[in-house]
């Protein structure tokens, strides 16, 4: 038997019910892991609530989509992989538990000096990061970026990385606190979204060629004056939607400044195992050099899961969330 949390029925946090049930058996090419941390995202929340179809998440079923631990078992079909072997994941249900099954193709090698808390934290973050600054655009340095929630966990990170790439970075938040964690990580500019329109703010910082390219991950308060303050051919990344989604447009709306508008989740950018590892190699390797940092900003024990993804919601939070395990 082990300690999960269940979602039994569709709701806010208190839908995560802590129990216990019999732990799952690897298929021939998985491996059981005994889990030692799991990554807390917007997307296990938008699962939580019953938009889990699309990620294969059924009633009652087990939240969670990434995870740190050490391989307990295999099936026959594995190769590569040893019983002890510490690994981190994305993408595959079932991580708040003290025991998950994953596909050998989905692991992530962990460098051994990480920790399992930071193991759960860089897999679907720090590999988002990757395909949104190298894949929509060829960027050249000096070109401005503007990063929205900067000092979110994922904001964090694209600050560093596009001012790693020689970007002028400038980041949004609510907070002077946020404000201080985005200009640390790397913003060069800050604006206030909460205290003025920041598409008019955009355009005064760059003296009016807007931002070369835009990454959104907030969605329905974002997108509609991100095509105001795109630059000439800029490029609008659109990765999630955290306020709701981004609303409708139409070419007519991206042809008077030529903008190109891109969107995806990870998983369409890792669909083979050689990409995943190029992604996850590129961000272990920041990692080891100091300029990506993944320590989680809150820690949370397995069984308060509910208030792990009560902060989550309250935008109170800066930085990645984690439950420990065990």
């Amino acid at each position: 038997m082990m300690k999960a949390i269940v979602v039994n029925q569709y709701g806010g946090p208190n839908a995560l019910i802590p129990q216990k049930m019999k732990a799952p058996l690897p298929a021939t090419a998985e491996v059981r892991l005994q889990m030692r941390a799991a990554g807390v995202n917007f997307s296990d929340v938008y699962i939580r609530r019953g938009g889990g179809s699309s990620y294969g998440a059924t009633l009652p079923f087990v939240a969670g989509r990434e995870g740190s631990g050490i391989i307990e078992s295999f099936g026959e079909e594995v190769e590569g992989f040893a019983i002890g072997d510490r690994v981190a994941f994305t993408g595959v249900m079932g991580s708040y538990a003290e025991m998950c099954v994953v596909p050998a193709s989905a692991l992530i090698p962990m460098p051994d000096e990480m920790s399992f808390e930071v193991g759960a934290s860089f897999p679907l973050q720090g590999m988002t990061a990757h395909y949104l600054l190298h894949e929509f655009r060829h960027l050249k340095a000096g070109e401005t970026v503007l990063i929205h929630a900067a000092a979110g966990g994922m904001g964090l990170l694209l600050c560093a990385w596009a001012k790693h790439l020689g970007m002028r970075v400038i980041g949004t938040v609510s907070t002077e606190e946020k404000a201080a964690r985005a200009k640390a990580a790397g913003a060069d500019e800050i604006i206030f979204y909460n205290r003025e329109d920041f598409a008019p703010a955009v355009m005064k910082s760059t003296t009016v060629e807007g931002a070369h390219l835009i990454i959104d991950g907030v969605g329905k308060t974002t997108f509609k004056s991100d095509l105001q303050c795109a630059a000439i051919r800029g490029d609008i990344a659109v990765y999630g939607g955290a306020s709701g989604p981004a609303g409708s447009l139409t070419p007519a709306d991206l042809m008077p400044r030529g903008l190109s508008l891109h969107s995806g989740t990870l998983a369409l950018f890792t669909r083979t195992r050689e990409e995943l590892l190029l992604r996850a190699d590129a961000v272990l390797e920041g990692w080891k050099q100091g300029w990506l940092d993944f320590s989680p900003a809150h820690i949370f024990d397995l069984e308060d899961a509910a208030k792990a993804h009560e902060l989550l919601e309250s935008r109170a939070s800066s930085g990645k969330i984690v439950l420990r395990i065990g």
